[in-house]
């Protein structure tokens, strides 16, 4: 069983903030079904990431880096044109000295190297 959407971004917050992070919901969506973006920013390095939830073929759930950019404006447009396509799309962003993710689930390599 999935949990809710709104109950999964509450613990994702929770962690980042048990870690030491900063983290809030910069977009509500759907509370118990909306796509979460999960953006990533380290202040100090002046570097963001974005993961986007996605579906491996064997119905495994992995995390991914939907843009291939760290430059933090790019993140944010994808984000706002993910929104226009998805109302109902959630997005979190966490800031942190060490630039995590706090996502606990598998995560694609970054495929900037």
């Amino acid at each position: 069983m999935l949990l809710s959407t709104d109950i999964w971004v509450g613990a994702l917050i929770r962690r980042a903030e048990l870690g030491g992070a900063f983290a809030t919901v910069a977009r509500k969506g759907d509370p118990r079904a909306g796509a979460v973006l999960v953006k990533a920013v380290d202040r100090r390095a002046n570097t963001a990431r974005l993961y986007g939830e996605a579906t491996r073929g064997d119905g495994e759930r992995f995390w991914m880096q939907p843009v291939r950019s760290d430059f933090e404006p790019d993140l944010d447009a994808y984000a706002e044109r993910a929104a226009r396509i998805d109302p109902d799309i959630w997005v979190v962003e966490i800031e942190d000295r060490e630039g995590r993710h706090f996502l606990t689930e598998p995560v694609e390599a970054d495929p900037n190297g």
